[in-house]
């Protein structure tokens, strides 16, 4: 049992101020989903923990402003994902949360930490015998040469293929979602589909995030094409399993043709991934099954598979495509 220092602020200041202070080796606790497993496996080992649950406000799904969804950092996945407008206007984003994790996960989970959660690699998870330039920089990849089924297809390095293992933020990158931060220095917006980085030669930045930064809010903007959407998601068992493969779809169709598509990639690549080329190809054509397929193939354009995954470009392929046609039956 290691020690740690255990502090629990009351404001959004007080908490950044509590992070500057005790760095480096300060963690930000909120349901523990993931600080609290990485803790025990002995990967995240933090001097100070700081639990921002007493922070009030940061719980809250705001809806009243017509033009963008606002939802704390703070808030659960379960509440998200069973919000009125969440349903009828976002049903990718509810079935994201909904496929994402156990139903007692879903109540303690928040959607801000779940937005952060690190890899599931084996690799990064299973100590330090294992080379994992993640864990340990300069240490190597295991994964690269080794077992490497579950690794990504897209977005990887000679340092690091290791899967970005969450579905919501899948959804809300094809959203177009931002998040608010507040920091010493201030505040600032990112967006979803910026905030996580490929791991190029430094694998161990897992996004754009300063160790000092803290997300305060998710905001989506509102209009008719996220009623058109759908979160598709393969993987080996049907509950409580990360994905292989999958893709947040969301549509706005008038007449017969295709006016805007969103395409989002989970399970494949290092991050969640935007596939713009393939949302091209669709615009101002009629949406038919051979018309998915050719955009799905172009959403996997650059596949590096490895010597256990390949399968995993073409289970993409069907994943989009089935994705794009449930969407299209829901415009």
């Amino acid at each position: 049992m290691r020690d740690f220092t255990y502090l629990r602020p009351r404001s959004t200041g007080e908490a950044v101020q509590l992070l500057a202070q005790h760095q480096p080796g300060a963690r930000y606790f909120a349901g523990g989903t993931t600080l609290y497993d990485l803790m025990k496996l002995g990967v995240e080992a933090p001097a100070t923990v700081i639990d921002i649950t007493r922070i009030e406000g940061l719980e809250r799904i705001d809806a009243s402003d017509r033009t963008e969804l606002r939802i704390g950092a703070l808030a659960a996945m379960s509440d998200v994902a069973e919000h009125a407008v969440v349903l009828r206007e976002f049903p990718a984003l509810s079935e994201s949360l909904w496929k994402a994790a156990s139903q007692q996960l879903r109540n303690m989970a928040t959607v801000g930490g779940n937005l952060l959660q690190r890899t599931r690699c084996a690799y990064f998870r299973g100590g330090p015998e294992f080379a994992c330039n993640k864990r340990v920089p300069g240490s190597g990849c295991a994964a690269i040469g080794g077992a490497n089924r579950g690794h990504a297809v897209l977005g990887g390095s000679d340092a690091c293929v290791a899967v970005y293992p969450g579905d919501m933020a899948v959804a809300l990158t094809a959203f177009d979602a931002v998040v608010d931060t507040v920091s010493p220095r201030g505040e600032r917006t990112v967006a979803v589909r910026e905030l996580h980085r490929e791991p190029g030669a430094t694998p161990q930045l897992e996004t754009v995030l300063a160790a000092d930064e803290l997300i305060v809010r998710i905001r989506i903007p509102r209009g008719p094409i996220g009623r058109a959407s759908t979160y598709h998601k393969i993987r080996d068992r049907e509950s409580y399993a990360f994905a292989l493969a999958s893709a947040a779809v969301a549509l706005h169709i008038r007449g017969n043709r295709v006016t805007d598509a969103r395409i989002a990639l989970g399970g494949v690549a290092t991050r969640p991934w935007r596939a713009t080329q393939a949302e091209r190809s669709l615009v101002g054509m009629p949406l038919t099954r051979a018309a998915a397929r050719r955009a799905a193939e172009l959403a996997f354009t650059g596949a590096k598979p490895l010597r256990h995954n390949a399968f995993k470009v073409a289970l993409g392929i069907e994943t989009v495509t089935d994705a794009l046609m449930l969407a299209k039956d829901r415009s």
